[in-house]
């Protein structure tokens, strides 16, 4: 059973299977895979899921993601939490039972092993990953996350350079101001 609000854009080669749920304003981006066989997925509005993402649940374990995320390219969640207004680098692994405090970045490359619990306002890099600085990457996460809702937009409408012209550089602006990035 998949609950798939209507202004989510997903691209024709993703693919969903299982119990999904995915809240407004949301996209799913080139061969992207969620599946889940046995525990449920939800993704939270306004959030990306990048090209070749995979999201997996574990046996005893959905995979929640929050609001305002950025999932991206070649990155894999798998049965864990990744709470609202996080970035999950390129290539990054999250294993079952992890959960990524709010506000977080996972760096390009980290694997955060089973059970590991970041806290909120972390950065975590490497392999094993570990905090090496502790940071509300809040704000920024979510300006990413605005930065391909307005893609997502321009793609649902067959546009596929929608960052660039002044409608987007005011986009732009306007969010900057609104995250308080100045």
């Amino acid at each position: 059973m998949q609950k798939i609000d209507p202004s989510v854009w997903i691209a024709p080669s993703a693919e969903l299977y299982g119990r999904i749920e995915i809240a407004a304003e949301s996209s799913l981006w080139p061969h992207c895979v969620i599946r889940a066989e046995t525990r449920e997925v939800r993704i939270g509005s306004h959030t990306n899921l990048q090209d070749f993402v995979m999201i997996h649940v574990g046996y005893d374990a959905p995979t929640i993601i929050g609001d305002f995320c950025s999932i991206t390219h070649h990155a894999t969640v798998h049965g864990a939490v990744v709470e609202d207004d996080c970035l999950v680098g390129i290539n990054a692994v999250i294993m079952d039972g992890a959960v990524i405090g709010r506000g977080s970045i996972v760096a390009p490359g980290a694997v955060v092993r089973e059970g590991t619990v970041v806290p909120p306002g972390s950065i975590v890099a490497g392999v094993p990953a570990r905090v090496i600085k502790e940071r509300d990457s809040g704000p920024e996460n979510r300006f990413n996350a605005w930065i391909y809702c307005w893609n997502a937009a321009a793609y649902r409408r067959g546009e596929h350079r929608g960052w660039e012209g002044p409608d987007y550089e005011a986009f732009v602006a306007e969010k900057r101001e609104l995250e308080g990035l100045g």
